[in-house]
């Protein structure tokens, strides 16, 4: 006797979002790299420039761990488009301050991703851009805002930029 395979009895999900957040994600580095930032710099230097932010700061907008966050930090740094410099509210913490070029360079890198997001959400009828986008922002600020804890440890999400 050969076991059946289960009837899916939902659209699957899962894949769907995976597969259009890994294509995404790929068209978005792609792009970047054409004026050699990366996503996680790009997103550093856009959440420096909003405010005074230690790296850790940054690090948990960017849902970066500590080693990757010092590598992104001396990329930039390399690069001339941010520095670390003492906090002026407390001069233990060190803070990611963007240059002037690197504030030249955030304009252009925003102006690429919205240029990537515009792109992936015209290929839908107008209708489906705004159906699309509530139902997801639905899902982000309800049932699906918070993980599951899990035994087993999965990747985590990057946050939701404010």
């Amino acid at each position: 006797m050969t076991a059946m395979t289960p009837a899916r009895t939902e659209a699957d999900l899962s894949f769907l979002l995976d597969h259009t957040g890994h294509v995404l994600r790929t068209r978005m580095a792609a792009a970047l790299a054409e004026i050699g930032l990366t996503a996680r710099m790009h997103c550093v230097l856009v959440h420096a420039l909003e405010e005074e932010r230690t790296q850790i700061q940054l690090a948990e907008i960017g849902d970066m761990d500590k080693t990757t966050m010092v590598v992104t930090v001396d990329a930039l740094e390399k690069a001339g488009l941010a520095e670390r410099r003492p906090s002026s509210q407390d001069r233990r913490a060190r803070i990611i301050a963007v240059t002037e070029e690197g504030a030249r360079v955030a304009q252009q890198s925003q102006r690429i991703v919205d240029r990537v997001h515009h792109e992936a959400l015209a290929s839908l009828p107008e209708e489906d851009r705004t159906a699309l986008l509530r139902a997801l922002n639905h899902l982000v600020e309800g049932h699906l805002a918070t993980p599951a804890e899990s035994p087993r440890p999965t990747r985590r999400a990057r946050q939701r930029e404010k």
